[in-house]
């Protein structure tokens, strides 16, 4: 029988699981508040999906548009969402975002600048006005170092290359983590008053995806057996700019940045064909002539937006709709022409990782020639269910952040509320687990038959002779979500 003692263990008030924004601004805030904390990621520090969040955290600072304010993100985000979001999620989201962004300036993120020295706001999908503070096109890996270089001051401990694998429990209370070490497939205990699930999505349910490898869905699995509530898990985000082509880089993302600073879409017969896919609700400020869409590009405050920025599940489904009726490009997809738009000097500024990516991937110079795009699995709106001002799950002690929570985007999220979602969020859930931890009283307490269940079930799949092998299952589901 397995030895419990023998298992290497860690003690914490609390353990973030997930090392991404959501994971490190709970970690920072739960440290900040004197809570012992503990930082666990799947993969090593800085390898998070934050940073495929290129075009920018969205807040109403108002720095470009002065007509921008809370109530109009509100309504953007309530709107976009198929008015399915928790609306209190919605409106913390919207009230806080501004605050976050300006306490990542202090902490050192280098945003870019309009001419007055405010940072700059760019246009994205479904905004009112422009509202996403960016960092050329790689705001998410300038919010990422940020977080970093702040979280290393603060003293808690962080445990790379460690999976997670079961919530354990004292009754229905949270009262520790099983994990292994990647490297040498070692059992981990951590006994912890609280947890936080940072852990992300699950695009690695679909071949095409922008979702790397980490992406498996663990923190909705291990919530679930823990006894927590899910919710909207049928919603799913397609992006609608992935990379198409070649094959090995197939759903890449696009940042909607190319879109936001003026590229348009188009068929295989050089079509801007979203001007035919503007619906009738939900896109009163969308411009329905080429004419005004060019002199809202002019910066014509007037004029109302291209249809290119409409919400993202509009754009996928019109360009899912161009290729299957013969108008795709060459590869299956359609054409994202910025290089005729926007001079290519302004392009290599703007938009550097972009220029380079097409250019190292795929032999394309997006500043002469336009890029080749389609949908690729991005972001899962549903996840855990969460109280929203506290962030805890209905298991008491169980806290959800970032993507793993579900509720803040309805049917559809908006492009750059990912940043301010998980850093406004990160927040909440880290003041939550403070709060919760003070009020706790008795400690719980690990039960060791729980934990060898647990290792059991993580190892009975290496001791047996026959029965379905998972990566052929694996395929099989990519297949059919496919």
């Amino acid at each position: 029988m397995l030895d419990v003692a023998e298992i290497q263990t860690f003690e914490h008030d609390v353990l973030v699981i997930g090392a991404g924004g959501a994971g490190l601004r709970a970690a920072i805030e739960c440290s900040a508040r004197g809570l012992s904390t503990g930082l666990m990621c799947k993969s090593l520090l800085g390898k998070a999906h934050t940073v495929m969040a290129e075009g920018g955290v969205a807040a109403a600072l108002g720095n470009v548009d002065g007509r921008d304010n809370w109530k109009v993100h509100f309504r953007d985000t309530m709107r976009g969402g198929k008015f399915l979001n928790q609306w209190r999620m919605a409106e913390l989201h919207a009230r806080e975002s501004p605050e976050r962004v300006r306490e990542l300036e202090e902490w050192g993120a280098v945003f870019d600048r309009t001419r007055d020295g405010l940072i700059s706001q760019r246009n994205f999908g479904g905004h009112r006005y422009p509202r996403l503070a960016h960092v050329g096109d790689r705001t998410g890996l300038e919010i990422i170092r940020t977080l970093q270089d702040h979280a290393i001051h603060k003293g808690f401990g962080v445990y790379m290359e460690c999976t997670a694998l079961q919530v354990l429990l004292d009754g229905s209370r949270v009262a520790g983590v099983l994990g292994y070490w990647r490297e040498s497939g070692r059992f981990v205990l951590f006994r912890a008053r609280a947890v936080i699930l940072a852990t992300g999505g699950g695009g690695r349910a679909w071949r095409i995806t922008s979702n790397s490898w980490e992406y498996s869905g663990d923190g909705y699995a291990m919530a679930y057996e823990a006894g927590a509530d899910l919710m909207d898990m049928e919603f799913t985000q397609f992006h609608p700019t992935g990379m198409v082509w070649p094959p090995s880089v197939r759903g890449i993302l696009v940042t909607e940045g190319v879109r936001g600073d003026g590229g348009i879409l188009l068929n295989s017969v050089r079509k801007r064909f979203m001007f035919d896919y503007i619906p009738e609700r939900f896109a009163p400020e969308t411009a329905a002539t080429e004419e005004e869409a060019n002199r809202w590009l002019a910066g014509d405050k007037s004029a109302r937006r291209p249809p290119e920025l409409l919400t993202r599940d509009v754009v996928a489904r019109a360009i899912t709709r161009e290729v299957n009726e013969g108008r795709g490009s060459p590869h299956g997809g359609v054409f994202l022409d910025i290089a005729s738009r926007v001079p290519a000097g302004m392009i290599k500024k703007k938009l550097p990782s972009m220029y380079h990516q097409f250019k190292e991937l795929a032999e394309v110079d997006i500043t002469r020639e336009p890029m080749e795009v389609g949908p690729t699995l991005h972001y899962f709106m549903g996840g855990v269910r969460v109280d929203p001002d506290s962030q805890m799950s209905t298991v008491p002690g169980l806290f959800a952040a970032g993507e793993a929570a579900a509720g803040m985007h309805g049917a559809n999220r908006l492009g750059g509320n990912s940043l301010s979602d998980l850093l406004v969020f990160g927040r909440l859930s880290g003041i939550g687990a403070v709060q919760y931890v003070k009020d706790l009283g008795a400690v719980p307490r690990v039960h060791e038959d729980q934990v060898r269940a647990a290792v059991r079930g993580a190892t009975d799949i290496l001791n047996r002779e026959s029965g379905t092998n998972p990566y052929v299952t694996h395929e099989q589901l990519q297949e059919l979500m496919g």
